[in-house]
């Protein structure tokens, strides 16, 4: 496989629900649901689409709504043993997240050190939350509206000619990035997208199963 370096989403990948949606069946008003439809049916941007769900909560349910997903949210099976089976074999460990800091980070705060987390931003200074972005689309990204551009990543970090990309991912945060791959490992939303438009893949339903097709790419 040459150098295998693994991009991963996190919300429905290594969750085993999307947070965001999570949140808003919980916490947001029902004005959430036609939005979350724009984003899927992809008539608005993932960064547009996004930014709105968040401002219909008040910024004053932070504290309730990490609490909310510490306690209910469920990390998919294997994760643990994959994060450890990457540091065997000296495998860099991304993860790309369209979720936001405040949820991300206390979440996978038992599983790293990893190379690299990036996710969205959170601010909770006025009323309503507001979302900044600090990971940007680069010119070469034809949406210009990921909102966490994860090819836009990709590209940033210095792979050599034989650094085989592995993605690992489920929505339409992903898509992009598995245009990208060089194995895509997918669920649900990706890897229907991925046999409509093409791209082999994978499919997966806990760690283990990733772990199967990167051991059977490596050969260490």
């Amino acid at each position: 496989m040459g150098h295998p370096i693994i991009f991963c989403d996190f919300d429905g990948t290594i969750t085993e629900t999307d947070n965001i949606i999570s949140l808003m069946k919980t916490f947001a008003p029902p004005a959430w649901e036609p939005i979350k439809d724009d984003i899927l049916n992809q008539s608005i941007s993932i960064k547009e689409g996004v930014g709105k769900l968040f401002s219909l909560i008040p910024s004053s349910q932070k504290d309730e709504m990490v609490q909310y997903l510490l306690d209910t949210a469920v990390i998919r099976e294997g994760f643990k043993e994959f994060v450890d089976y990457t540091k065997d074999h000296e495998i860099p460990l991304y993860i790309v997240s369209g979720g936001i800091d405040f949820f991300v980070q206390p979440l996978l705060k038992e599983y790293g050190p990893f190379n690299g987390v990036f996710c969205n931003e959170a601010s909770f200074n006025d009323s309503a939350i507001t979302i900044h972005w600090p990971h940007p689309c680069d010119d070469h990204c034809e949406s210009k509206g990921c909102g966490c551009c994860k090819p836009s990543i990709l590209r940033t970090l210095s792979l050599t000619e034989d650094t085989k990309v592995i993605v690992i991912g489920d929505s339409v945060t992903d898509i992009e990035m598995a245009k990208l791959g060089d194995t895509v490992i997918a669920r649900d939303y990706l890897a229907y997208t991925c046999a409509e438009i093409g791209i082999p893949y994978h499919p997966f339903e806990s760690f283990h199963d990733c772990m199967d097709v990167i051991e059977k790419g490596v050969k260490i």
